[in-house]
């Protein structure tokens, strides 16, 4: 069954219709600056299509919610679910075939990736008898499948790109279209916005954009600069679906509206600046205390948690601080050390994401009574740094180290530890740290990484390498003078002074 869905009127005025079949089929990608009019056309494709097809809309303003009551979308609210609840309620989902609105609005960009990542794999993971067509929307796609890196943890941003390319490459023979939206083609991922073979563009202004709007709509290069002059609501249209030669249309009128419009311009309230000056600058209210939620890396972990007394996991607030002496401190500050030590002793600790490390972390300091001492997560990066290097308290607080810190300032973070250890080997004329050992400093397994890095930190002008007879590897630091014994760089095993 062939079913058109008419999304406007062509630039000649007849009516723009797409084929919600062959939609199904070939997936749609919608590009367009902010205010170019892409959740509205977002808006006339969900309408117009709710009869005919299951759908589904990952929501990151909450501007979706309003089809609910017009349509009988299910509001799932992602704030008041765990990761594992939205996987669930995306495969029950499917398996009643009803259509969901995942409102992402109050998130963070992190959780909203998260979220969206488990809902999008409840989808993918239903049961072969319920892949039934669904019509997938994702609005600001490029929050979600991100081109680059961003702010977000590399866990968080591997999760969401997963999700969105098991959607757009595989998606297909479970029965799951993708549509997505984004602002710009340059912010998306190349794997997720090429498996797209239908597209509008509206209106965009960075030559770039300009340039590769037009490539994807076979258009000739001097005609880019058209998608400047496109209104709100005017696209360009190609595809399967849609036309097969580039086709300008206007959407039409949508029966829902967003619950956030386009901002009006209004006039000022009259009041006097002495009646608004106590309001605005009075004191703020105080803020509430919002323990952070950290769920355990591990099932034992977890039974020991629950183990522990009740008492010392309470949040007491009523209770004033006492002021903390200096063995207090010191103390404090052994034990946080011990609690690291212990992790670090893993096996496979040097090669795990710091995100996983400081949850089990926090995990274990509270199960030693250390709740209200635990570092943050900045803090707990500089710890781990020094303990990688296989640092300690007393020799962080050497002046002589002083200068080192200070060196290891210029590198990014994530090289420091690497530095810090062949300082640290330099200074007790310990072996030069070999390339393994100098790959579990970093995190990886990758022996030729370590080269590099060493590579990258001689050429930033901290050390200088050289190879004696025997082909062993000697590191001096600049300025210092300090400089390791011959070491060799294959050696898999750690001596045992660095270990």
């Amino acid at each position: 069954m062939t079913v058109a869905i008419e999304m406007g009127h062509t630039t000649s005025g007849a009516p723009a219709a797409l084929d919600l079949e062959e939609l199904l089929a070939t997936r749609l990608l919608v590009q367009g600056n902010s205010g170019s009019g892409k959740s509205h056309l977002l808006r006339r494709l969900l309408e117009q299509s709710a009869p005919w097809v299951q759908q589904t809309i990952i929501d990151p303003e909450g501007d979706f919610v309003s089809l609910a009551e017009r349509f009988g979308h299910l509001v799932i609210d992602a704030e008041a679910h765990t990761e594992r609840g939205l996987q669930v309620a995306g495969e029950r989902a499917r398996m009643h075939r009803v259509s969901t609105v995942l409102n992402l609005e109050g998130l963070d960009a992190e959780n909203q990736m998260r979220r969206a990542a488990a809902f999008l794999g409840g989808l993918f993971d239903a049961p072969r008898d319920h892949w039934y067509p669904m019509l997938v929307v994702v609005d600001e796609a490029q929050l979600f499948a991100p081109a680059v890196a961003g702010e977000v943890s590399d866990e968080a941003r591997k999760l969401s790109l997963g999700a969105m390319t098991n959607l757009m490459c595989r998606g297909r023979k479970r029965g799951l279209a993708g549509v997505i939206a984004t602002q710009r083609l340059a912010k998306l991922a190349k794997n997720v916005a090429a498996e797209a073979s239908n597209f509008l563009m509206g209106r965009t202004f960075l030559d770039i954009d300009m340039a590769r709007a037009a490539d994807l709509l076979g258009m000739e290069r001097r005609q880019a600069e058209s998608f400047r002059d496109l209104e709100r609501g005017q696209f360009m249209a190609l595809g399967p679906a849609l036309s097969r030669r580039p086709l300008g249309l206007r959407i039409g009128v949508t029966e829902t509206s967003p619950r956030n419009a386009t901002p009006r311009l209004m006039p000022l309230p009259e009041a006097t600046l002495d009646d608004v000056r106590a309001t605005i600058l009075a004191a703020p209210p105080p803020e509430p205390v919002r323990p952070q939620r950290r769920a355990p890396s591990s099932p034992d972990l977890l039974g020991q948690l629950m183990a522990a007394k009740s008492a010392a996991l309470e949040i007491r607030p009523d209770v004033a601080e006492t002021p903390i002496s200096a063995e207090e401190l010191a103390e404090r500050r052994m034990r946080v050390d011990r609690v690291l030590h212990a992790l670090m002793a893993e096996p496979d600790a040097g090669f795990r994401v710091v995100g996983v490390l400081y949850q089990e972390f926090v995990v274990r300091c509270r199960i030693e009574g250390l709740g209200a001492a635990v570092p943050d997560l900045d803090d707990f990066r500089r710890m781990l740094i020094r303990a990688r290097a296989g640092l300690g308290s007393d020799m962080t607080n050497d002046d002589g180290w002083q200068d080192v810190s200070v060196r290891a300032s210029i590198l990014p973070e994530d090289m420091q530890g690497v530095f810090m250890m062949i300082a640290r080997a330099a200074k007790e004329g310990w072996p030069c740290p070999s390339n393994a050992a100098i790959a579990r400093a970093y995190g990886s397994h990758s022996l030729r990484r370590a080269q590099r890095l060493l590579n990258y930190i001689e050429e930033q002008g901290l050390i200088v390498c050289q190879l004696d007879g025997a082909g062993r590897r000697i590191v001096t630091l600049v300025e210092l003078a300090w400089a390791t014994a011959p070491g060799d760089p294959n050696a898999e095993e750690v001596p045992a002074e660095q270990a």
